[in-house]
């Protein structure tokens, strides 16, 4: 039984006329008949009872029709739906993140996208970067977003960003000249770090390794597991740190923090897909917005 045989036994069956049918579905005489007889026989079955020039529904043709109808139906809202994604009229996206840029560099980009396609839905799990890579690797994420490039074989990433770090202070982490602490005098003040393997922490320590400073001698006063307890912790007074320009922004504009003329590279923000699975359509036309219609970190 196919979708087309269907569509002749339904159109017959409205119009109890054999010629009018396949007339109303740009078929011959001949092709309708045949298809009527493939389904009867397929079946052992019939649908029709011939009688004079026209044709009647048997029982079985009555009891027949509304399922086929409702067959049709489904079909119909089938293919629809499969217009809808390709349309991006309908879909999700399930998205995982490491911390800057689930935190302040997506969400705008997430408000712009659902803004141009209503349609389609995002949700946004948090996580470590490689908890983000294997959700990505199982399938629990269609796209992942990280700080730093992976080297996993199975993952496909794509800079998207850059990502501006800022060396800052808090009003009264003064040097003893009553200004912004200058570079060779960074390592006499007091810090607060991220932990140990931030991505954060590594650009920072290599920067200052590069100035001639060892990091292993600074005088740090707090390690902190996320950018805004640091930001917090810097805004209270007498230390200094590395935040990205996104977490700095509010308090450089407040003056509740003050930025360090400190060199320190670029990094970049990275999406990350699977190798050996393609992207839905909507997750591919929100890689593609990423990529080309939204501003930078900051913006």
């Amino acid at each position: 039984m196919t979708l087309e045989q269907l569509r002749i036994f339904v159109a017959v069956a409205e119009r109890q006329h054999v010629t009018e049918a396949a007339r109303s579905l740009n078929l011959t005489q001949s092709a309708t008949s045949s298809a009527l007889a493939a389904l009867e026989s397929r079946h052992g079955v019939r649908l029709f009872d011939r009688v004079g020039r026209g044709i009647e529904l048997t029982e079985a043709g009555r009891l027949f029709l509304p399922e086929a109808r409702s067959v049709l139906a489904r079909a119909a809202e089938a293919a629809k739906a499969l217009d809808d994604l390709t349309d991006l009229r309908r879909g999700h996206v399930a998205l995982a993140a490491s911390q800057t840029v689930a935190n302040h560099w997506l969400p705008p980009r997430m408000r712009h996208f659902r803004e141009r396609h209503p349609g389609i839905t995002l949700s946004l799990r948090i996580a470590n970067t490689l908890e983000v890579s294997e959700a990505v690797a199982a399938g629990d994420a269609d796209l992942g977003f990280v700080e730093d490039e992976l080297r996993d074989p199975r993952l496909r990433t794509t800079r998207v960003a850059d990502d501006r770090l800022v060396l800052v202070a808090s009003p009264g982490a003064e040097s003893p000249k009553g200004a912004p602490p200058r570079v060779p005098e960074l390592a006499g003040v007091r810090w607060v770090m991220r932990e140990p393997g931030s991505g954060t922490r590594s650009i920072l320590e290599d920067a200052l390794r590069g100035a001639g400073i060892d990091p292993a001698a600074l005088s740090v006063d707090l390690e902190l597991p996320s950018n805004e307890a640091v930001r917090s912790a810097i805004e209270a007074g007498g230390v200094v740190g590395v935040l990205p320009l996104a977490v700095a922004q509010p308090g450089l504009r407040s003056r509740t923090l003050i930025e360090i003329a400190f060199a320190l590279p670029a990094r970049g923000f990275h999406a990350v897909e699977m190798k050996e699975r393609s992207l839905s359509r909507a997750a591919s036309a929100f890689l593609h917005e990423l990529r080309n219609d939204h501003p930078g970190p900051g913006a």
